[in-house]
Parts: structure tokens; C-alpha cells; sequence
């Protein structure tokens, strides 16, 4: 009697053990679940509100005047604003300058426009300050060269997509293939990139250079075009970051970026690439559109 007792109360025991280990794995499980459930709402919610900026000066020891230069009888800034309206990730589209022509220009074809301060010393900062007088919060702000009247919106889609898929980045922007005579042209700048698609540096002279000094037709060299996205985040760090050696001896603002050890995603477009750094490249550009049919 005493052993039937014994056997039925170990196996109530063994029974609530079971129900007890069952219990806690369905819960953790559960947890589990939640959690995943979270944080794939986190990811999908990661850098969404996105804003476009174009910044445009007047002044250019270049070419003064550039972003009113008329292109087959537009504006090139109108040009370049047009192309960006066509990308699906902005959820806003702006110009910033401090030059009340190109602000009067803007406005005429239906373009917002921010005033900034002629002390901004490169388009990054004059995003910034765009983005401080801006009324809506934005996660990403797209950095839009002005001098890219044939810029494509699936570049600037996909640079936004890169930068949302890279939380250790705070930074993106695009390449596409170098052709050979531009090699040691200094307006055309050079980038190299780690095998994860992280930038490791930018110059406006070939790079890598090799033994011989000459082109290697071989070789995959990288163009960069200037357009650029940022976490807003950084952004508004940025202007607080001393001038960088390289960053001055180069003359290009995101080697500040890189020297300051912050990471930044790098996507491969194929693009011809056609910005107007001087006068002579207007004169291209229309050729390419009339070739192209564009109007």
C-alpha cells in the first residue's frame, strides 16, 4: 500500500516537474517571439523619414553663377531638382542657398526654398543648417549636387535603401566606373572601397597609383559622384568636427568623415557620369541630352 502511495506521489511530482519545464520553455519562447516581433518593427521603422537637399551657391571660383546656367533652356538647378522629384524614398524635396537669384529662380518653378548663410563652407554644412530651419523631423538627408542636371532618382533611392540597411554607418554614397581619361583629372575624384563596400578613401588623384604611373586598363577604378546621404544624427555632429589634414589637402569634406574614424556605405551604380564643373561641360551636357532625346 505504502509503495503504490510512493510510486503515485513521484509520478505527480515527475508530471508537475514536466509541466513546470514546459511552462518556462513556452513563455521564453513567447518572449521570444515579442521580442523578434519588436525589433523587426524597430528595423522597418530604421532612418524612414527622408529629405532631399539641394545645395546651391552663387559664388564659385569656377563658375560663378553655375546653378543658373541654362541647360537646353532650363536652369541647371531646375534640371537637377526635377531628376530628384522622381526618387520615391524623399518624402520632402528642398534648396538651399544664399543667393536670393537662385532663390527667386527656385521659387518660380515650384521648388522650396531655404535661406542659409554665405559662411557655410561646403554643401554639408549648408544641409545642416537647412535642416536646423526645417520644420519637420528627418532621419536621412540626402546631400543633392546641384551640378547633376542628369542625376538618376534610382541613384539617390538607392543610397537612402544603403544607408538604412547599414545602423554602423552614418554615412553613404555612390560610385560608378572610372573611365580612362579621366583618370588624372582632379574634378573627377577617385574612391577605393573595402570588401564590405566601406569607404577606405577618396582622392582627386588615382588611386590606387601604381609602379608604372600609368593607367591599368585592368584595373575596376572607381569614380565617386557627389551625391551623398547622411543620418541626421551625425549630421548635426559634423559641423562641430575640426578640419581634417587629408580632409584640407584634398579639398573634399567626407575625407573628414573617414579621418574622424566614422564608417561610411558605399553603393556601385552604373552611371555616366555628367556634372558641370566649368563652362566648357555645359556644352557636353546638351550634346548628351539631344543625343539622348532628353528635353
Amino acid at each position: 500500500m505504502s509503495m503504490c502511495s510512493s510510486s503515485s506521489s513521484s509520478l505527480s511530482s515527475s508530471t508537475a516537474k514536466a509541466w513546470i519545464v514546459h511552462t518556462i520553455l513556452a513563455g521564453t519562447a513567447l518572449a521570444v517571439a515579442i521580442g523578434a516581433r519588436c525589433y523587426l518593427g524597430r528595423a522597418r521603422k530604421f532612418r524612414t523619414r527622408v529629405v532631399g537637399i539641394i545645395p546651391a551657391r552663387y559664388a564659385s571660383s569656377r563658375f560663378e553663377g553655375k546653378p543658373l546656367v541654362h541647360i537646353l533652356g532650363k536652369p541647371m538647378i531646375q534640371r537637377t531638382w526635377e531628376r530628384s522629384k522622381l526618387a520615391s524614398t524623399l518624402d520632402h524635396l528642398v534648396v538651399a542657398t544664399d543667393d536670393e537669384k537662385i532663390a527667386e529662380c527656385c521659387r518660380g518653378f515650384g521648388a522650396d526654398v531655404i535661406m542659409t548663410s554665405e559662411s557655410c563652407q561646403n554643401g554639408t554644412e549648408r544641409c545642416y543648417e537647412a535642416l536646423e530651419k526645417l520644420e519637420k523631423k528627418y532621419d536621412i538627408v540626402v546631400n543633392i549636387q546641384g551640378d547633376e542636371p542628369l542625376i538618376e532618382p534610382e541613384i539617390i533611392d538607392g543610397i537612402v535603401k544603403a544607408l538604412q540597411a547599414a545602423p554602423d554607418a552614418v554615412f553613404s554614397t555612390a560610385v560608378t566606373s572610372l573611365k580612362p581619361e579621366d583618370a588624372f583629372d582632379p574634378n573627377r575624384v577617385k574612391c577605393v572601397v573595402d570588401n564590405r563596400g566601406y569607404a577606405i578613401y577618396f582622392s582627386r588623384g588615382l588611386i590606387p597609383f601604381n609602379k608604372s604611373a600609368k593607367v591599368n586598363p585592368r584595373f575596376p577604378y572607381l569614380l565617386h559622384l557627389g551625391i551623398q546621404s547622411y543620418d541626421t544624427k551625425f549630421l548635426k555632429i559634423y559641423p562641430m568636427l575640426q578640419p581634417t589634414p587629408l580632409q584640407l589637402e584634398e579639398d573634399l569634406e567626407q575625407l573628414k568623415v573617414l579621418e574622424n574614424g566614422y564608417k561610411m556605405k558605399v553603393i556601385k551604380v552604373e552611371h555616366e557620369a555628367h556634372g558641370v564643373d566649368t563652362p566648357e561641360d555645359v556644352e557636353k551636357i546638351e550634346s548628351l541630352m539631344r543625343q539622348r532625346n532628353l528635353s
